[in-house]
């Protein structure tokens, strides 16, 4: 019997180990004289029989290989379990007068809670204003955002399902958490987010929104994004229209008021490329909008003064890394006179209070605070640990509010007095379930093919020998102005107690070191984000940190279009690739409603020298048959509104069919998720044991 048994199981092992196979339909499109053919185009029919099938059928071989994997389960139970001891963290805060609204992640709970407090140094003065797992038991319901009344005692929250980001706006009370009967939909869509802003006596909102049914044909209904008036407890129908008919057609709306609530402010971005209109209107009754900039003018950030008698604008013109300027607001821009000049490092945020101005700079990475006059002198640096970062500050009173973050030490909220220079942790502070303190954060430079020399911060074990054994992740993004900087991630435990080293590196097509950083990887250029990032591979190997078969790249999103570059481009340079919600085909991208808003930063088929810049590096059309590929893992979600989830449907039938190596190419496409905004807990940690039961795997990791 035990032959019999044995030959069971193998015959079993060779089904599960059977990649799915997928059919050639070859569809033929023309690009300026070059005939482009494309075997999986029907993959993209979303919600077909035939591609249900599909996704089924690769789900199942997936789920095979991974759940074969003897750590998988293991793996999955101990994140679970880490998550379990992990501190509530708090994020998004927004202040108004005596109370501190934030976003609370607290596990085991799916989705962040929504909690007000009146003292950032008393957790005993939070109390829950929202809790939306208690409105679907399943964690399928995210806040996508919130906005407090200038009171704040009402809250308008706008609410999305299963990830997809599109989103209704909710209104309650703060006091009870009265859900009150206001609904507004089509606030809020993937393509240009959403926004709202409220009266100054709390009476009413302006709000972004998309057209309805009938009002735009069907390829436009997520596109045209304009501002609406709502008067709470009126019928949303007799909403009235503000502004917004002349905005472009892949507009992102972000709607602020001035503190007293008399002026209000709209950002329009040109889609995704960095391109930025400012408006303002006065919100009394009968007030005209006016145009206070253009995207000529390379105005990145425009932000009230304290007393909403100025505005402070963080402009790039003539100033790649950035001055701000201040001008009156009932003024024009040639009004607008320099504060704060260009200097060495990168201004990325402005934060004016009734007697000073805050500006976070940028060093290539790792962040800087000075503190200034409202005229721009009496420079003060504020006192911060080495390669931290800084985020989400605000005046909360007297002080400032900031949240400081590193590669090493969990995450705390600050307060700093600028009169005293006193600097302080808050009550908002994680504590790590694990221990990294045998791990070190070092800096070193890749040096690119053009170079260019590009920073890579490198965790490792405190006296790791560098003698190629070591396995390494590198990871890195490369895209939109996103500065990459120092986070702390206690995930990543698991991965140094198998003796890896994790790897971030400050790519161009970022904002590391300003506007020039990014233009060198956009458009035309963004081969240079590639190969910066195939030189620090490089630099890896050749610094005797790791070697080929010991080294795996991830990235998501615009870092998934990395991914795809890289595998194709340097398909021995890595044994593993795992690439999240990434962009493959960049030749149809711009079909996408989303995609459309990604012409200002890829680029256009439309036009033959950035059609022959897409094609060249579009990750899909250069899979060559025969080729020695690495073992590579896409992950997607069936509602993402972002990246359609076609292009990675696509690009694993391709690679399935084209590789000549062993090593697996597997997809998972998950149902109860998008882009990853607004995914439920149990199902980031699947996700996660996934990654990590593919990566231990590949690069021989063992438990210890």
């Amino acid at each position: 019997m035990k032959p019999i048994i044995l030959a069971s199981f193998t015959l079993i092992m060779s089904i599960a180990a059977a990649v799915p196979p997928t059919e050639k339909k070859p569809v033929t499109d023309e690009y300026h004289g070059v005939k482009v053919v494309d075997d999986y185009r029907w993959l993209e029919e979303t919600g077909s029989p035939a591609v249900k099938a599909w996704t089924d059928a690769q789900n199942k071989h997936s789920r095979a290989w991974l759940d074969g994997r003897a750590e998988r389960a293991g793996i999955e139970k101990q994140l679970t379990a880490l998550y379990a001891k992990d501190t509530p963290s708090h994020g998004g805060l927004v202040a108004r007068p005596g109370r501190v609204f934030a976003l609370k992640f607290q596990p085991p709970k799916q989705q962040r809670l929504l909690v007000a407090l009146t003292s950032v140094d008393d957790l005993a003065s939070e109390r829950l204003v929202l809790d939306p797992n208690e409105l679907e038991p399943k964690g399928q319901v995210a806040m996508d955002w919130f906005v407090p009344s200038p009171d704040g005692k009402l809250i308008a929250v706008c609410l999305s399902e299963d990830g997809s980001e599109d989103g209704t706006l909710h209104f309650f009370r703060t006091e009870t958490g009265e859900h009150l009967p206001d609904r507004i939909a089509r606030v809020q869509y993937p393509t240009g987010g959403g926004s709202a802003a409220w009266l100054p006596d709390s009476s009413g909102i302006f709000y972004t929104r998309y057209p309805h049914k009938g009002e735009k044909p069907e390829a436009d209904l997520n596109f045209f994004q304009q501002i609406y008036f709502h008067k709470l407890g009126t019928p949303v129908e007799a909403d009235e229209y503000s502004t917004g008919r002349d905005f472009p057609r892949i507009a992102e709306i972000e709607l602020e008021t001035s503190e007293d609530g008399r002026w209000l402010l709209a950002a329009v971005a040109n889609g995704d490329g960095g391109e930025f209109s400012h408006h303002v209107h006065e919100t009394k009754a009968g007030a005209a909008w006016r145009q206070i900039t253009r995207h000529e003018d390379g105005i990145k950030e425009v932000v009230f003064s304290h007393d909403g008698s100025a505005l402070f604008l963080r402009s790039v013109k003539d100033a790649p890394r950035g001055k701000v300027l201040r001008m009156p607001v009932t003024g024009a821009l040639a009004d607008a006179v320099v504060v704060v000049p260009e200097s060495e490092a990168v201004i990325e945020d402005i934060t004016p209070t009734a007697e000073f101005l805050f500006v976070a700079d940028m060093l290539g990475g790792p962040s800087r605070v000075r503190q200034f006059s409202l005229d721009g002198k009496d420079a003060r640096i504020l006192p911060l640990p080495e390669a931290s970062g800084v985020g989400g500050m605000l005046e909360v009173g007297d002080q400032i509010v900031f949240r400081l973050t590193s590669f090493v030490a969990p995450a705390a909220w600050m307060s700093y007095d600028p009169v005293s220079g006193a600097m302080n942790k808050t009550a908002l502070f994680n504590t790590s379930p694990v221990d990294l303190s045998d791990i070190e954060a070092v800096r070193e430079f890749a040096v690119s093919k053009d170079g260019t020399k590009v920073p890579v911060n490198i965790l490792r074990r405190k006296g790791t020998k560098l003698d190629g054994s070591n396995p390494t992740l590198l990871y890195a993004y490369g895209g939109y102005g996103h500065c990459m900087r120092p986070f702390f991630d206690f995930e990543n435990r698991l991965w140094f107690d198998r003796g890896g080293i994790y790897v971030v590196a400050n790519i161009r097509g970022g904002g590391e070191y300003g506007e020039e950083w990014h233009l060198a990887g956009n458009l035309t250029k963004k081969q240079n984000v590639f190969d910066d990032f195939a030189a620090c591979a490089k630099h890896l190997i050749d610094r005797g940190y790791t070697r080929p078969e010991k080294l795996a790249v991830e990235g998501g999103s615009n870092g998934g279009l990395l991914m795809g570059a890289f595998l194709t481009q340097n398909p021995g340079l890595a044994r593993a690739v795992v690439a999240h919600v990434g962009l493959y085909d960049m030749l149809r991208v711009e079909l996408d409603p989303n995609g459309a808003f990604n012409v200002t930063e890829f680029g256009t088929v439309k036009n033959p020298e950035q059609f022959r810049a897409l094609h060249a590096y579009s990750p899909y059309h250069n899979v060559k048959d025969g080729a020695k590929y690495p073992a590579v893992f896409f992950l997607a979600g069936e509602t993402d509104g972002r990246v359609n989830p076609a292009h990675s449907r696509r690009m694993t039938a391709r690679l399935q069919a084209a590789t000549a190596s062993e090593h697996p190419i597997l997809v998972r496409l998950s149902a109860s998720s998008g882009h990853g905004m607004g995914t439920g807990l149990t199902e980031k940690i699947a996700q996660q044991a996934d990654v990590f039961a593919f990566l231990f795997d590949q690069l021989g990791m063992s438990g210890r």
